[in-house]
This record gives structure tokens, C-alpha cells and sequence, in this order.
């Protein structure tokens, strides 16, 4: 029976995010590639990160926080809110905008390297292929995604303070005592780990359906999407693994 080809394209991804594990511990990294793809990771996200957090945070409030304030526990807001974030909704929701945002881009531009025959170019140059084009997309993605989980937490939180202070007149020094004393020192530790996990499946599973891509222009099309759907896939599932070895 033959198997799925999305299931080979999942096998190849693995063996190409090993293959970029063992260059990057040799040192083996295209400089000057990595420095762009830090800027499409980074500072060319933050402004989704930056406004989905106030969202968030805001959002959240607005639903939580009137239903505590009317069980008279509205104290207690800022903490739900913290754990909340730290544990669950900041590294999901940032590896869910990296995705649309950059996983996107890796897919399309190395699906359209492999069509066009430049990835063929690149190894008769005798270049590898994943040294050249995968490092240095996958330390960018390992590097930028627990900073923008932090910065979607430390924002959300902000504006969970300042919309709980506005519509439901909490205190702010009541807020910020209750964040201390729900969340839990690991808390943010283990959501940089959860973010990091996150970012690696992102640039892997991209990379490896981009370089697996075959046929033409509509083929970087349909990878594309492939790669984004088995990317929140893969996320979400690990994300209970995690949750559960983390948080459990």
C-alpha cells in the first residue's frame, strides 16, 4: 500500500531538521542569510505579535473579568490572566501568527527555488542545500520565537491590566498582587521552552515541504498551505504533550 505523500513529506521534514541540528553544532551556517531571516522573524513580526497581545489581553479581560467581578473574587482577574497566558495562550497564539506570517514565506520561497531548479544549482555548486537555506531559517525561528512569546505575554498582560483598571475599576496594585501570587516561578521558563519547541517545528516542517515541492507554480501554492496546516497540526498536538510534561 503506498503511503500518503504527506506522510513522506513529514518524514523528509524530520530528516532535514536533523540534518540542520548536526550543521548548526558544526558551525555550518550561512551568515548572511541568517541575518535576514532574524529581521523576517522578528522585527518584520512584531507589529502582528504587538497588536494581537493587546487584543488578547483585552479580550480576555472583557470576558473573565466581568463574570469574576459579579462572584465578587475581581480580584483575582490578573492572576487567571498571567497563568492563562503563560501556560497556554501566548506560546499558542504567537506559533500560530509565526505561522501564517513566516512559515508561509519559508514554504513559498524554498518551493519556488525547487521548481525553478535554483536548489538543483545550489548543490552542483556543491553547496548543501540545508546549510545554505534551512539553519539559518531554523535558528532564526528557535531565536525569535520565545522573544516574541515573551513580548505577546508582557504586552497581553499590560493591557489586561489596563482594561481590567478601566471597565471594572480593579486597583492596579490589586492586579499586579494578584499576578504574583498565581503565577508560578517556572511559569515563564516553561513558556519559552514551549515557544522554542514551537518555533523549530515551524521553520522544520516549512522548510521540509518547501524543498519537497515538485511540479510548478501551482504545486509552491499548494505547499504552502500544506505546510501551514501541518504545522498548527503538529503544534497543537505537541502543544498537549508539553502541557502535559510541563504542566501536569
Amino acid at each position: 500500500m503506498k503511503s500518503p505523500r504527506w506522510l513522506k513529506r513529514l518524514g523528509s521534514s524530520m530528516l532535514i531538521g536533523g540534518q540542520a541540528i548536526t550543521s548548526s553544532t558544526k558551525g555550518n551556517i550561512n551568515k548572511s542569510d541568517l541575518i535576514d531571516q532574524l529581521m523576517e522573524a522578528g522585527p518584520a513580526s512584531f507589529i502582528i505579535v504587538l497588536i494581537t497581545g493587546i487584543s488578547a489581553g483585552t479580550v480576555f479581560n472583557i470576558q473573565v473579568a466581568a463574570e469574576l467581578s459579579r462572584q465578587g473574587v475581581g480580584s483575582e482577574v490578573g492572576g487567571l490572566l498571567a497563568i492563562g497566558l503563560a501556560r497556554e495562550i501566548a506560546p499558542l497564539l504567537t506559533a500560530t501568527l509565526l505561522t501564517g506570517k513566516v512559515a508561509t514565506a519559508y514554504a513559498a520561497q524554498l518551493g519556488t527555488m525547487k521548481v525553478t531548479e535554483q536548489i538543483d544549482a545550489i548543490t552542483m555548486l556543491q553547496t548543501d542545500p540545508i546549510d545554505y537555506l534551512v539553519v539559518p531559517r531554523v535558528i532564526a525561528m528557535v531565536i525569535m520565537a520565545p522573544l516574541q512569546c515573551l513580548l505577546f505575554f508582557t504586552v497581553a498582560l499590560w493591557s489586561g491590566q489596563i482594561s481590567s483598571t478601566y471597565f471594572y475599576s480593579i486597583p492596579i496594585n490589586v492586579f499586579w498582587n494578584s499576578v504574583n501570587e498565581w503565577l508560578v516561578i517556572s511559569d515563564i521558563p516553561f513558556m519559552l521552552i514551549k515557544a522554542v519547541v514551537f518555533g523549530f517545528q515551524i521553520a522544520v516542517i516549512a522548510c521540509g515541504w518547501g524543498l519537497t515541492t515538485r511540479g510548478g507554480a501551482k504545486e509552491v501554492g499548494t505547499s504552502t498551505t500544506g505546510a501551514v496546516v501541518m504545522t498548527l497540526l503538529s503544534v497543537s498536538l505537541m502543544d498537549v504533550l508539553l502541557t502535559k510534561v510541563l504542566f501536569g
